[in-house]
């Protein structure tokens, strides 16, 4: 049915930059990279060679003390000026530096902790999500629709992912651990879309393995492999590439029918949705000829039912009792379609 698109506060994306430990060192960095800049060109237009301005310029900021360069007749006043300023204005932004630096690696680890306790105990209190394994390009794309969907996601990555609005659980997907720490066993859903095909089969074995009813979308990258993710568990199994040419051939040949189903599926502004239903075996909805579900006109539009073996009838006939275990593939507004569901 339709769902709500999450939203999320512009707030909160600021307050996690103006957080960020690490701008302070940027700032540090860029101030003393300035100040040996100015103290170069500033050794040379007093009349220092090129490796003497830069040999002044560092043991100066550094402070570490080493007699001055030139000959005596040479160190004039506008010299010891300028090297005084320059050991005032330098050695402030080198500690300035340092002391940023070191603030920000206590406060990144303690923030990274914090962070990562935090999100396990929001995945403690989640059952019914859907864990998207890998956040490359395909994983990221993967979140953002589901995510617009209203779907509670758990991100699992090898890397942190300070950016990501869901939790994330550092980690090999490969290990079991890993992925009961991301809730395996309350979760409706796993996505396996890492970049290689051998490790997204070793995530399909161990999730179906950790919890048998889970349904299991699994990228692969090649489609000689597809009948190895069925062997290992997988319910349906995806081609990027294959997905994205057939996308691209049904646009050049059909252009008119692949934006409207593009606009249906991707795009909620426009108020129609395209969802499925399905009818559980307690359902009073059970037996009942399939117009009686529908609202007045016909509305939505119900385009296919799938039954449990996954054979497909479509665009049905109103008289067409509804088994137990059907999925209703409907069209129509999402005030249409919430409300069938609500019957159903």
């Amino acid at each position: 049915m339709g769902r709500a698109v999450k939203a999320f506060p512009v707030r909160q994306r600021r307050r996690r930059v103006e957080n960020d430990p690490w701008r302070r060192v940027r700032i540090g960095v860029s101030m003393l990279s300035g100040v040996t800049v100015i103290g170069f060109t500033g050794y040379l237009l007093l009349g220092l060679e090129a490796f003497d301005a830069i040999y002044m310029t560092v043991i100066t900021i550094t402070t570490v003390g080493f007699s001055e360069i030139g000959a005596p007749e040479e160190i004039t006043a506008a010299y010891q000026t300028f090297t005084l300023l320059l050991a005032l204005f330098g050695v402030s932004t080198a500690l300035y530096t340092l002391g940023v630096s070191f603030e920000a690696l206590v406060e990144g680890s303690i923030n990274d902790g914090l962070q990562i306790r935090r999100g396990l105990r929001m995945i403690d209190k989640k059952s019914n999500h859907i864990i998207v394994v890998g956040n490359g390009r395909v994983g990221q794309a993967i979140v953002d629709y589901v995510g617009r969907h209203g779907a509670e996601v758990v991100l699992v990555d090898r890397e942190p992912q300070p950016d990501s609005e869901w939790p994330v659980v550092i980690g090999e997907a490969t290990e079991d651990e890993t992925l009961r720490n991301a809730g395996i066993e309350r979760a409706a859903t796993l996505i396996a879309a890492l970049d290689s095909d051998s490790d997204n089969v070793y995530v399909t074995l161990s999730a179906r393995a950790l919890n048998p009813p889970l349904h299991i979308v699994a990228r692969t990258d090649h489609q000689h492999n597809e009948a190895k993710f069925f062997q290992a568990g997988a319910d349906r199994v995806v081609n990027p590439y294959e997905i994205g040419g057939s996308r691209m051939g049904a646009l050049a040949l059909h252009p008119t029918l692949a934006e409207f189903l593009d606009e249906v599926l991707h795009d909620d502004s426009h108020g129609v949705t395209v969802d499925e239903i399905e009818v559980p075996p307690t359902s009073p909805a059970v037996g009942k000829p399939l117009g009686d579900l529908v609202g007045p006109g016909g509305q939505p539009l119900v385009i296919a039912l799938r039954d449990a073996d996954h054979g497909y009838v479509a665009n049905p006939s109103p008289s067409t009792p509804v088994p137990a275990g059907t999925v209703l593939v409907v069209l129509g507004s999402n005030a249409d379609v919430s409300a069938l569901a609500g019957r159903v």
